[in-house]
């Protein structure tokens, strides 16, 4: 492939990750998970965390948001029809870059939406503003919670799951088995869940990023992984 040809391809992807982004928020589909978090942060948040507890603060909002991030990215997926999608595979020229067009415009929004959950935390919900240490911790975690709502929420998406019933339990389901098993001694099974809010409770949380985060990182692969190979023959 010649650099021309490298950049028209990327420019194309660019292109129709914006597009979809663009449809998404047209479609008004953001505000059904945007207007959910903004009233968990309230809830979450009602009263100031106490000085000395940023760090679960930060992790339980981090936590707790998975679910809705899941529900963004499931909703930006299923925004376009499924002839639409075989039309925007054409576009870009194959249908790996149309399934990653779709994976970059669903992270880049639930980034957003983690990001205000952090700064909603930073600024709103706690007493005392954390330390560079635990601050960087919490930045981590609520990166990891986009990718994590990002990798459920496709695995969960029409083209995965056509049934609305089955598609809406999966996701639940999902996030409370990550949620079960990161509790006992095989949370390295998944998405340590549980295992940030406890790290963060015993005052470990900033030595136990790195391992916690490349165990995360290893799981979300997987799964997004598993997700391109079901698509190749799924329009």
């Amino acid at each position: 492939m010649t650099p021309t040809t490298s950049m028209t391809a990327l420019s194309a992807l660019m292109a129709l990750t914006a597009f979809r982004i663009a449809a998404y928020i047209r479609s008004h589909r953001i505000y059904q998970a945007l207007l959910p978090i903004f009233a968990l942060l309230a809830i979450s948040y009602a009263t100031r965390a106490p000085a000395g507890q940023e760090a679960p603060a930060l992790t339980d909002s981090a936590v707790l948001v998975i679910p809705f991030l899941a529900w963004s990215a499931r909703s930006l997926l299923d925004t376009e029809p499924d002839t639409q999608r075989i039309l925007s595979a054409t576009s870009v020229g194959t249908r790996s870059r149309e399934v990653l067009s779709g994976l970059l415009a669903a992270f880049a929004v639930n980034l957003l939406f983690a990001a205000i959950t952090l700064f909603w935390g930073l600024f709103l919900g706690l007493t005392a503003f954390p330390t560079a240490s635990v601050l960087w911790a919490g930045v981590a975690l609520h990166v990891l919670a986009a990718l994590t709502g990002t990798t459920l929420g496709a695995l969960t998406s029409r083209a995965i799951l056509p049934s609305p019933a089955i598609s809406i339990m999966a996701l639940v389901l999902g996030f409370l088995a990550m949620l079960v098993l990161s509790r006992t001694a095989l949370y390295w099974l998944t998405v340590p869940l549980t295992a940030w809010m406890k790290a963060a409770g015993t005052g470990t949380l900033v030595t136990q990023v790195p391992w916690l985060g490349a165990l995360s990182l290893a799981w979300l692969f997987a799964g997004l992984t598993l997700y391109t190979w079901l698509r190749r023959t799924r329009p």
